[in-house]
C-alpha cells in the first residue's frame, strides 16, 4: 500500500450546474468521507504550536461581515507536527512551518510597514508578536530537521519554502522532507495577477528543487488517519490538512479564520450574526483575494462536515485553524467568541538514534 493514495469521494460533486445543488452533493461526500476516514487509525501525534502574531485587515477577515471600527485583528500563524503510520514505518508532518522569520518581503507586509513611516519599528514591536520558530518548535520535542519526511501549506500566501527544501544557493534545512502541495496552487504561484501577489512572497518557491515537490492532481489519504482534501477558494490550489486524533477529526486551512467563520450564528464578533441573519450565510469567508468566492464557500461547508462537531465548544465544527484570529488592546473588539489555540494529542515516536 502507497503512503499516498488517492481518494475519489469528491469527484463529480461539483458538477452541478445550480451551486446548491453542489453544496448538497459535497455536503453528502464529506460525510461518507468522514466515515472511512473514522475507520481507519488515528495519528500517533498531533500538536500545534503557535509562531507569530501579525496584523490582519478585519475587512478580509470576515468578509462583508464585520461590523466595527477596528481596521485589524490579531492573526495567530501556528505550526502543526502529525506522525501517523504508514505501510513504509511512521512517517511525520509539517503543517504550516511557516518560516516568517525571512517572509517580510511579502508585498502587504512591507507596505504595511511603510504605512507606518518613521514609527516603522514602535509599530512592529507593538503588534507583531514573534512567539517562536519552526526550528525551536521542533526542537523542543526532540525532533532534528532530518527526521521530518513531509512540508504541506493549505495554501502558499506568505510562505518562503527555499530555506526549507533548499535552491540554487543553499542546502536543504530539512533534507530528507517532500513538499506536497497541489498542482494548481503550485503553478498558479508562478503566475500571480497583481492583486494576487500582494499576498506571496517573492521568490518563495523560485529554484526548489523539481526532486523535492510531490504535485497532487486530488485528493490523498496519508497513511493512516490524514488527508490532504482539496478546498478551492480561498486560492486556486487551496487544500485542508484533514487528521483523525484523539480529539476528534481536526480540519485546518485558512478559508475560515476563526471558529465564529464556521458558525456565525454562535458569534458575538461585531456584525458577524447578523449579517448570517440577514443574508442565511452558513459561513463567513476569509477573503483577501476572493478568487474564487461560491467555491470557498462550498469548501467551508465540506471542511466542517468532514471536522464534525467540536467535543470543546458546543455548536461549533472541530476545526483548526492555520491561522487563527485573536484580539489584541489595539484592536478592540476583534476577539473570537471561542478560540481552539494550541493542541496536542497522542506521544511522538522518536527515530533509534546511534
Amino acid at each position: 500500500m502507497s503512503i499516498i493514495r488517492e481518494s475519489k469521494h469528491f469527484d463529480g460533486t461539483r458538477n452541478a450546474v445550480r451551486p446548491l445543488e453542489r453544496i448538497h452533493n459535497v455536503r453528502e461526500a464529506a460525510r461518507d468521507f468522514r466515515r472511512e476516514l473514522l475507520a481507519q487509525s488515528k495519528v500517533l501525534f498531533y500538536r500545534s504550536f503557535e509562531l507569530v502574531r501579525v496584523p490582519y485587515p478585519t475587512k478580509y477577515a470576515y468578509l462583508n461581515a464585520f461590523n466595527s471600527f477596528s481596521p485589524y485583528l490579531h492573526l495567530v500563524n501556528r505550526l502543526f507536527v502529525i506522525q501517523f503510520q504508514s505501510a513504509e514505518g511512521i512517517k511525520t508532518l509539517l503543517a504550516s512551518p511557516s518560516d516568517w522569520e525571512h517572509q517580510k518581503e511579502t508585498p502587504f507586509f512591507t507596505q504595511l510597514g511603510k504605512q507606518s513611516g518613521p514609527f516603522e519599528s514602535m509599530v512592529e514591536r507593538l503588534i507583531f508578536r514573534k512567539t517562536n520558530t519552526v526550528l525551536n518548535c521542533l526542537a523542543s520535542i526532540g525532533l532534528r530537521p532530518e527526521d521530518v519526511d513531509y512540508l504541506t501549506y493549505d495554501h502558499l500566501h506568505t510562505q518562503r519554502v527555499t530555506r526549507w527544501l533548499g535552491d540554487d544557493d543553499q542546502p536543504a534545512i530539512f533534507p530528507n522532507a517532500k513538499l506536497l502541495v497541489m498542482r494548481e496552487e503550485w503553478e498558479s504561484a508562478q503566475s500571480l495577477i497583481p492583486w494576487q501577489n500582494q499576498w506571496y512572497c517573492p521568490d518563495g518557491i523560485k529554484h526548489v528543487p523539481a526532486n523535492k515537490v510531490v504535485l497532487l492532481d486530488r485528493d490523498v489519504f496519508l497513511g493512516e488517519g490524514v488527508a490532504l482534501v482539496r478546498t478551492k477558494g480561498h486560492t486556486e490550489g487551496n487544500h485542508s490538512i484533514v487528521a483523525s486524533t484523539d480529539g476528534g477529526i481536526h480540519v485546518t486551512s485558512e478559508n475560515g479564520v476563526s471558529l465564529d467563520a464556521y458558525a456565525p450564528l454562535h458569534s458575538r464578533v461585531p456584525g458577524v450574526a447578523e449579517f448570517a441573519r440577514y443574508t442565511g450565510a452558513e459561513v463567513i469567508l476569509n477573503g483577501n483575494t476572493v478568487e474564487y468566492g461560491v467555491d470557498q464557500y462550498i469548501s467551508m461547508i465540506q471542511e466542517k462536515e468532514i471536522a464534525g462537531p467540536s467535543p470543546r465548544f458546543d455548536g461549533y465544527p472541530n476545526m483548526a485553524p492555520s491561522s487563527e484570529a485573536q484580539g489584541h488592546w489595539l484592536f478592540p473588539r476583534t476577539h473570537p467568541t471561542v478560540s481552539v489555540g494550541d493542541l496536542h494529542y497522542g506521544t511522538l515516536q522518536l527515530p533509534t538514534r546511534a
